[in-house]
This record gives structure tokens, sequence and C-alpha cells, in this order.
């Protein structure tokens, strides 16, 4: 018997770390999971481990995600039923010392990126009448910490892209949940060696990368008529 589908579901930095363990928590409920990252090979082997859809895809280049965006349409016959804007990257510098490049690399990464999904795929969710974007941001779009100069102006900026995107969509049948964990232990502090930094959460004592795809499970299978507008996850 063939098992039926719960949907479709697009996460993107799909290959490791949250987002890795979204699209294989989703796969295992059910869902047709398409993973969107930029690293070739571990995409593929992590895709083929989960049972997904891999897109490689650079998501600073604009022209790269509107491509990635119309092989997931055709692909899904349409706008995935939901999307994980997951990808991000984390560097930490003063602001003195965090150079315009780098700056404008965390914004095209952590914000406009997500921008440009939700831009291309809300015309179709609208017109559907159905979606849910989920939008995994952090403790740092509310608290800002040294050295999160960039990191927290677009985690910042990404909360008030989630606000604005569920206010427009609230009466729609659409749906807009903001996940906010505390540190998650991944490879995205593999370069910052948090274990013999003053002040910095002990990787054994952060929260796993399960823990947050538990909470986007728990989001997108609700109730059509109920939205879970945030949640704030850290560890017990």
């Amino acid at each position: 018997m063939t098992a039926v589908s719960a949907g479709t579901a697009l996460v993107t930095g799909g290959s490791r770390g949250i987002g890795l363990a979204v699209a294989r928590t989703l796969a295992s409920a059910g869902y047709r999971v398409a993973m969107l990252a930029r690293s070739v090979d571990e995409l593929t082997a992590r895709a083929a481990e989960v049972g997904g859809e891999p897109i490689v895809c650079d998501v600073t280049d604009s022209g790269a995600v509107s491509r990635a965006t119309d092989a997931i349409v055709k692909s899904f016959s349409g706008a995935p039923d939901v999307l994980v804007n997951n990808a991000g990257i984390f560097d930490l510098a003063t602001v003195e010392e965090t150079s315009l490049v780098a700056f404008r690399r965390s914004l095209d990464v952590n914000l406009v990126a997500p921008f440009l999904l939700v831009h291309n795929f809300l015309p179709a969710m609208r017109e559907r009448g159905t979606g849910h974007i989920v939008t995994i941001c952090s403790v740092a779009d509310r608290t800002v910490f040294p050295e999160n100069g960039a990191y927290s102006a677009s985690k910042y900026g990404l909360r008030a892209l989630h606000e604005a995107t569920r206010a427009e969509l609230r009466g729609t049948g659409l749906r807009a949940t903001l996940i906010s964990p505390s540190a998650v232990d991944t490879p995205i502090w593999d370069q910052h060696s948090p274990d013999t930094r003053p002040g910095f959460t002990r990787r054994r004592n952060m929260l796993r990368p399960e823990a947050v795809a538990a909470a986007v499970l728990y989001a997108v299978t609700q109730p059509a008529d109920v939205n879970v507008d945030e949640l704030r996850i850290s560890r017990s």
C-alpha cells in the first residue's frame, strides 16, 4: 500500500544542523520534502538518507533562488504546503571589526533569502488558499549579545518580516510561525569554540537540532484554523 503524503515541504539549509533535523522529522511524518542547500555532495548524501529531494542553490544569488523556485514548483506541481526558512550564517565580531562585506552577507543569507522565498511562493499559496511559512529565528531576534551586530541585525529584521507577513495573512487561511530557539548544538558553532569562550553556552548544554524540528512539526500539524504565532524554546 502506498503511504499517503502529509503534504509537501521545502526546508532551506537542509543539508546539516537544524535544517537536516527538520527535513528528517517532516519526512518521517509523511511529508514529501525538498531540501535546499549549496553544498552539492553533502546535500545529495543527506537527501538520500532522508528520502528528500535535493535542490542545490546559493541563497545569496537571487537568480539561483528564482531557478530553485521554478524547480520546486515543477516538482511539487505548485508551491510547497510548508516553507521552512532555516538557512543562516553566524559570524562573531564587534561592530568595528565587522566589514561591510561580512555585514551584507549576513543580511543576504539570514534576511534577504527568506524574503525572496516568501515573495516567490506566496502568490501561489494565496491562490490555493493554504500554506504555512515557518521562520527559524533565534534568541538573538530579541536579545543582543556582544559581537552579534550583524547577526542580531539580520535576526531582528527576520522577526519583523515574519510579523508583517503574519499580519498580512490573517484571515486568509495561510499561516506563519516564528520559532526562536536558544543556542542549538550544530556545525555553525565549529569555528567559534564556545566551550572555551567566556560567557558562551557550552555545547553540551545547548538544545539539540531535533528539539527545533519537533517544534516545527508541532506548529505545522495543528488544525487548519489554528496558527501558532511564535514558539520560544530553550534548554530546561
